[in-house]
């Protein structure tokens, strides 16, 4: 089963696709949940907005998500400290707070099985990183707790916990959201001429556009394809496991993550960056069969992230000389409260307001941190390998997944059938058939 627990229990409602020239203040390119979001917030403020996907809405990385709300981002809050201060830190933190609050305040009218959880984030042996973790979100006034004796299936070193964080289902709340929205399915937007975006059957002209397609698809602005690469992680949906009282994620970022939904555990891991070897479905298959001997799979799928050079989003102008252009992207596998933190930010910018976190987010901050020599040497290197088939998007060598059947780009994340077809961006089409 390569479908989500979500996309197999929902149907979405279906739009049409555009076959004529239209004009709108805002475009948002996008139909996942950051560009849902960004239509829903601007037409409750009352802004006249489009929104346009290139196929069906959610069909990209929103249906494949584990479905967390959580303001607690891995081992984040000491990290943020160290790299932008108490005062920008605060911002972020505060900003997704605002987040979840707007989750809860939306979902008391949509059926979406919103449910108040924990988060605990856990490490295997470095007791100091909790130690310091807690520190950290203690400074930035969060109410943090160390907790010992997990309900997991092996030894920890301990974890902190956040209370009333929250799950849900996805797919609900966002069908429910885009119900009233003006969409466009099916409609891919090939170019842009200024703020005008070119469609297969129409041209939509607006004054500003919003760029939420998960790895943004214009190169000459931004520098995106050296700020960004493409995380790929795994979910096993299993029924019959052990049911756990709260969501659990491993802090180093390569372990397990666990939450249940309903009668389900999803068991997530095997992260690795697209395009480079990794642990994969293999380290959940096996985790399963250790820990979760009687368990029977009900589903399995697989999704991937778009990670920034220092772990916030890129929420703003797409660049500082695209006054008319924004984005949305670098959620760093934490994709439901950025989403919604983007979708507030963006609400105002577009609209010529202050927004009180605007500046964390901001696209056009520092690009110098070490992950951005990381990028450019592996960019070089993949440019520079003589093979075939090369990525469409800026000519990088593809690697065979011999897994997942798929060709992948170690450098953005572009991924491709064997026999060509598109399935991940930024890539914007097919491989080119051989002759």
């Amino acid at each position: 089963m390569t479908q989500s627990i979500w996309e197999a229990s929902c149907r979405l409602p279906e739009f049409p696709q555009l076959r004529e020239d239209i004009r709108t203040d805002v475009l948002v390119i996008g139909g996942g949940i950051a560009g849902i979001l960004c239509a829903y917030q601007l037409t409750r403020a009352g802004a006249d907005c489009v929104l346009a996907e290139a196929d069906r809405l959610c069909g990209g990385v929103t249906g494949k998500t584990t479905a967390k709300i959580t303001v607690q981002h891995g081992l984040f809050a000491a990290d943020l400290l160290s790299r932008f201060g108490e005062e920008k830190a605060r911002l972020y933190l505060a900003a997704n707070r605002a987040a979840l609050a707007e989750y809860r305040r939306l979902c008391r009218t949509v059926d979406c099985g919103l449910a108040a959880e924990d988060s605990c984030v856990y490490t295997l042996h470095r007791e100091d990183q909790i130690r310091r973790e807690l520190t950290a979100l203690r400074q930035l006034g969060a109410e943090a707790e160390y907790v010992r004796g997990l309900p997991l299936p092996f030894t920890t070193a301990g974890a902190v916990r956040l209370r009333d964080q929250a799950r849900f289902h996805p797919l609900r709340f966002l069908g429910a959201l885009a119900r009233d929205l003006r969409v466009y399915e099916h409609t891919p937007v090939r170019r842009l001429e200024g703020t005008a975006a070119v469609t297969d059957r129409g041209r939509i002209s607006a004054r500003k556009i919003i760029a939420a397609t998960h790895f943004p698809f214009l190169n000459k602005h931004g520098s995106y394809f050296l700020k960004l690469y493409q995380s790929r992680s795994y979910v096993l949906a299993l029924k019959g496991a052990a049911r756990l009282d709260a969501m659990y994620v491993d802090g180093s970022g390569t372990g397990l993550s666990f939450r249940n939904e309903g009668d389900v555990l999803l068991l997530g891991g095997g992260a690795h960056r697209t395009g480079k070897p990794g642990g994969g479905w293999q380290v959940l298959e096996e985790a399963a069969r250790k820990y979760y001997p009687d368990a029977k799979e009900v589903g399995r799928w697989a999704a991937q992230d778009c990670m920034s050079l220092d772990g916030v989003p890129y929420i703003g102008r797409y660049s500082r000389n695209t006054p008319d252009l924004f984005v949305a992207t670098g959620f760093h596998k934490w994709g439901m409260t950025s989403a919604m933190a983007a979708a507030m930010v963006l609400r105002d910018l577009v609209q010529g307001r202050e927004n009180p976190y605007a500046a964390v987010f901001s696209p056009s901050r520092t690009m110098l941190r070490p992950q951005l020599a990381v990028n450019g040497a592996g960019a070089a290197a993949s440019l520079l390998t003589p093979t075939r088939p090369r990525c469409p998007h800026m000519g990088c060598a593809l690697k065979w997944n011999p897994r997942e059947q798929t060709w992948d780009c170690p450098c953005h994340g572009s991924r491709f059938t064997r026999t060509g077809e598109l399935l991940d961006g930024p890539a914007m089409g097919d491989l080119p058939r051989r002759p």
